[in-house]
């Protein structure tokens, strides 16, 4: 056995741990399955024993991985707390808090985020960056940014989590009636809410007779689907190809290609057809999160940038 060890399979392996899956492991870090057993193998050919035993009732710890990986947690804390000390160090006194946002998140929670900052103790810039949910995550772990608000659809083993905000979603679908275009609308004033909505609430059951259009999966909203009808136990039925954008979406529905599932602040216009998606008659809401480390050197202003946007959640 060799002494060097791969924190990249030190990582894999808490992943699984604290998951006790090696395919949500993976899709928290943002890498293939076979990549992550990979890790996990090759960290065991050098420890010298299996960590984990996989059956059709899931993966357990071997007795082995059970002395094992309360170390591989250790190990890995202390290597976090060495980049968070080497940044603190070399950004001495530093204002800025990096923040990464999902294009899903609506401009109040942002809005929201930039009033907050000011109210700190010490205030500090917020520096936003917007990126897919795939790089935001990496860009986290790597210490590339602070804090970044996303759609809660995926575990981030090891970083803090807190909800910070909920939206209803809404059904665009051809042939539904316009909404009343006097009164107020997603797409006016407050973007998070309001508005008339265009027709009769859809029933998630009922959405199996649909056609849904999809985006690329990497705002969130695709996951967020697919996890909700699954979880359901309903069949997704979908549109061949993918919309780049949620106005697309819209453009695409009105020429009868299918149906799309959106957060009502992602509505371009209170005009645009759209009803609300129901299950059992309750309003249908996808969360948003906050996400960050407790061994950052703002965890404390983190902390409370994100229970201030949790508190003020509507």
């Amino acid at each position: 056995m060799t002494d060097r060890l791969n924190p990249e399979g030190l990582r894999y392996a808490q992943a699984v741990a604290e998951t006790r899956s090696f395919s949500a492991a993976a899709r928290a870090y943002g890498v293939t399955q076979p990549a992550l057993s990979n890790g996990i193998a090759k960290l065991e050919e050098r420890l010298g024993g299996k960590l984990f035993d996989r059956s059709p009732r899931g993966v357990a710890r071997t007795a082995f991985g059970a002395r094992m990986l309360p170390l591989i947690e250790r190990a890995v804390l202390a290597l976090d707390a060495v980049a968070a000390e080497a940044r603190r160090l070399t950004e001495p006194g530093g204002q800025r808090i990096r923040m990464g946002v999902s294009p899903l998140i609506g401009p109040h929670l942002v809005a929201r985020a930039f009033g907050t900052v000011r109210d700190l103790p010490a205030p500090r810039d917020l520096v936003l960056r917007e990126d897919d949910m795939h790089d935001l995550r990496g860009a986290l772990r790597e210490g590339e940014l602070d804090i970044i608000l996303i759609p809660a659809v995926a575990a981030m083993p090891r970083f803090e989590h807190r909800v910070i905000d909920v939206e209803p979603i809404v059904v665009i679908s051809p042939g539904t009636d316009a909404p009343d275009s006097n009164g107020p609308g997603p797409g006016t004033g407050d973007t998070h809410g309001g508005g008339s909505d265009g027709g009769a609430p859809l029933e998630l059951a009922d959405a199996a007779r649909e056609r849904f259009i999809l985006v690329p999966d990497a705002c969130g909203l695709t996951t967020f689907t697919r996890q909700l009808f699954r979880a359901g136990e309903i069949p997704l039925r979908t549109y061949a190809g993918e919309a780049a954008s949620y106005r697309v979406l819209e453009d695409w529905s009105r020429l009868g290609l299918g149906s799309a599932l959106v957060p009502r602040s992602k509505l371009t216009s209170p005009d645009v057809p759209h009803r609300p998606l129901v299950d059992a008659g309750r309003e249908v809401q996808i969360s948003f999160e906050a996400v960050w480390s407790t061994e950052s050197p703002l965890a404390a202003d983190l902390l409370h940038l994100a229970d201030a946007l949790a508190a003020a959640r509507r």
